[in-house]
């Protein structure tokens, strides 16, 4: 098995950057989903509620700037808010976070029809892992929903898309499912939920949980309408527990507080008891 596709998110629930490579640090990849957006009360406004956002896409212009876009062709710079004194936001386990310049927000409110406002993530450690998520002390995230990377297979969307199109749907793309890693080759469909641990290039991984999906996975990514699929599908071959799952969430297990490196090409390597 290979990676055959990495993806990183700089701002939560805004469309993201496919990249050859990235870094990979003990709460994510470097520059994934550490900006995120609030509303007026500081509480999380994502996607599922403002369909907006997938309008836009977000890219890394360097280490300090990100670049928002939206599909008109406009388009804002976005600095690093250092030394900026945190406001109160709503983000589970964050507290506190530095905003953005007030003409960021004002743009990106513009764009997405209410009113929002831009903040970053100072200290991914101080986010930990939930430990209903299956965290263990001393993991950490970025503003991601539950794990540090979500990990999807093509043959697993390949076999989901056979099911819609059985039912008379029409597959969705990989892109609804907002992976990091996307691995190809070797394994069967689905054969990801029982990976407890996995080496990708130099990093071995464990998983903390399945993936469950929400309403995000239905948004289309072109009218930003919401569908039937894939929920509809998955519910008739991939419910239990009272929800729908696809893609495995991963933590890096042996970076030592320090980082390494993803790529595309990777080789993607189960490992069993006996490996390890």
């Amino acid at each position: 098995m290979r990676v055959s596709e990495v993806w990183r998110y700089p701002v939560k629930s805004v469309g993201g950057e496919a990249v050859d490579r990235a870094v990979v640090e003990p709460w994510g990849l470097e520059g994934d989903r550490r900006w995120g957006v609030v509303g007026p009360d500081g509480f999380p406004v994502t996607a599922r509620e403002c369909h907006e956002l997938l309008g836009l896409s977000a890219t890394t212009v360097d280490e300090e700037t990100i670049r928002i876009s939206a599909r008109g062709g406009d388009s804002i710079l976005v600095e690093t808010p250092l030394g900026v004194p945190p406001v109160p936001v709503g983000h589970s386990r964050q507290g506190f976070a530095p905003p953005a310049d007030a003409d960021v927000s004002e743009w990106v409110t513009e764009q997405v029809g209410r009113p929002v406002r831009l903040v970053w993530q100072e200290d991914p450690s101080v986010r930990r892992i939930s430990g209903a998520h299956g965290g263990q002390e001393g993991e950490s995230l970025s503003l991601a929903d539950a794990g540090p990377l979500l990990l999807t297979n093509e043959a697993s969307l390949t076999r989901l898309g056979d099911w819609i199109l059985e039912g008379g749907g029409e597959p969705v793309p990989m892109s609804r499912f907002r992976p990091n890693v996307v691995i190809a080759g070797g394994e069967e469909p689905f054969s990801e939920d029982g990976w407890e641990v996995v080496r990708i290039g130099g990093v071995r991984y464990r998983r903390t949980e399945l993936c469950d999906r929400c309403v995000m996975t239905q948004i289309e990514e072109e009218t930003l309408q919401t569908g039937p699929e894939p929920i509809r599908t998955l519910a008739q071959h991939r419910r239990w527990d009272g929800k729908t799952w696809f893609g495995i969430r991963l933590v890096p297990v042996d970076l030592d507080g320090s980082a390494a490196g993803l790529a595309v090409g990777d080789e993607v390597v189960v490992e069993t008891e006996e490996g390890r």
